[in-house]
């Protein structure tokens, strides 16, 4: 073989090396999009590898030669969404003014770039789980939203564009917590909830001092607005009326639903199987479906109990004031974070896993949130009256962002329970709210 020809053949193997390389990258591309579409669309748990081949039109062992497990191509999935928007990030500072906030420009993008509001608010609370594939990506993902959050207030407050009464490391977890619970609840209610709005709001806010009120406001009404509304249950579709039977079987009965509970938390409803709960419970998976006919209806039952157990210990607190009510938020969320955690981590990965509307809890979380959001819009308009709310802060806008304030601080409070006191957050939140007179 000549010198000429053994370059020629050289060429054609670096050639042909080349086109095998750009083809397994273009498979590898379309298959990470085919997984980011379904993770958004079905959700992260109801999702199968096989889903995912289909999807890309490839086999499910050509998938498996790019990606060795559904966690794995999940992590390829948020490093992609990430990569970019911390990038978007960097630019929109770098456009800004001095002291200029861009919370509300960064949730303008981010609304239009397919998928990422979907896959982030679904992510927030299901991998707070540790067990969860993308859990510590997503603790790093907070330590890192942080240090950008917390450099971008510092940066206002040094230019006035936030009041110099305010402390920086306050706003910051408090913000990331809201913003986090306001993303959630617009997957649920988006006829009520925008994401951006409720930003340039909240950004508006902060120009003023923390706890402002209109001087000029009349002092606080010794009568008060009306009745205190009571927050009724959200109904759960789907569970018949138990008959109390005997008690070894009252005893199995709540022994179902303790261990579904927790398993529920730890895995989510997707990848937790009936087998799995019985196994758990020590019966057979028989014995089971003697108690509850479905998955579906154990389903029902779990949330049916939780919100049974958070009334119960919240019905003692009688208030005459709406602010009061309201006030008294804070203790409610140190009785629950001390005594039930399981409560706490079992809402935070359905409310998670059920954005997707096939989900069978995605009407009791949409049904929840709008129920919650009027019971605390009217105590925030009954409080307005009595002269307890500044004239200046809107009933509903308030309602929408304590719970999703309370939401965000409960999903932060599960990825480092030492750092977050989810009490404390609150009480300072409505501090700011309600300033006493």
């Amino acid at each position: 073989m000549s010198e000429n020809e053994g370059e020629g053949v050289t060429m054609m193997t670096m050639a042909t090396t080349g086109s095998r390389q750009a083809r397994a990258a273009a498979t590898r591309a379309r298959i990470v999009d085919a997984a980011r579409t379904l993770f958004v669309s079905n959700g992260y748990r109801a999702t199968s590898l096989r889903d995912i081949a289909a999807a890309a039109s490839v086999s499910h062992p050509g998938l498996l030669g790019h990606f060795s497990s559904k966690d794995d191509l999940l992590a390829e999935v948020v490093a992609d969404f990430e990569d970019d928007n911390e990038k978007a990030f960097d630019l929109i500072a770098a456009a800004a003014e001095p002291g200029e906030l861009i919370f509300a420009a960064v949730a303008r993008r981010n609304a239009v770039t397919p998928g990422y509001i979907e896959l982030f608010a679904a992510l927030t609370g299901e991998a707070s789980a540790s067990e969860h594939p993308a859990h510590q990506r997503m603790r790093e993902r907070y330590s890192r939203l942080r240090a950008m959050t917390s450099e971008v207030l510092e940066d206002a407050a040094l230019h006035g564009t936030i009041d110099a009464d305010r402390d920086v490391d306050d706003e910051t977890v408090r913000h990331m917590a809201g913003w986090d619970g306001v993303q959630l609840i617009a997957q649920y209610l988006p006829e009520r909830v925008d994401v951006v709005r409720m930003l340039e709001e909240r950004e508006a806010l902060w120009a003023l001092p923390f706890g402002w009120r209109d001087p000029s406001e009349p002092p606080v009404s010794a009568e008060v607005a009306g009745p205190l509304p009571a927050l009724t249950e959200t109904t759960v579709g789907g569970l018949p009326e138990m008959d109390p039977g005997y008690a070894v079987g009252r005893r199995r009965r709540a022994q179902i639903l303790v261990d579904a509970t927790r398993l529920f938390s730890r895995t989510g409803y997707g990848d937790t199987s009936l087998r799995d709960i019985a196994e758990a419970v020590g019966v057979s998976k028989s014995t089971l479906l003697h108690h509850y006919a479905s998955k579906e209806q154990l389903l029902s039952a779990v949330l049916s109990e939780r919100d049974r157990s958070i009334q119960v210990r919240t019905s003692a607190d009688q208030h005459v004031r709406a602010g009061e009510a309201l006030r008294a938020t804070p203790e409610g969320a140190r009785v629950n974070a001390q005594d039930e955690p399981g409560l706490i981590e079992v809402y935070a990965v359905l409310s998670c896993e059920a954005v997707p509307s096939s989900h069978p809890a995605h009407g009791y979380f949409a049904e929840r949130f709008r129920r919650v959001i009027d019971h605390f819009a009217e105590l925030f308009r009954l409080a307005q009256i009595d002269g307890d709310l500044p004239a200046h802060r809107d009933p509903e806008h308030e309602a929408i962002w304590l719970l999703a304030l309370w939401d965000g601080l409960q999903y932060q409070w599960l990825y480092d329970r030492s750092a977050v006191d989810v009490a404390a957050y609150l009480r300072s939140h409505l501090d700011d709210v309600l300033p006493p007179r």
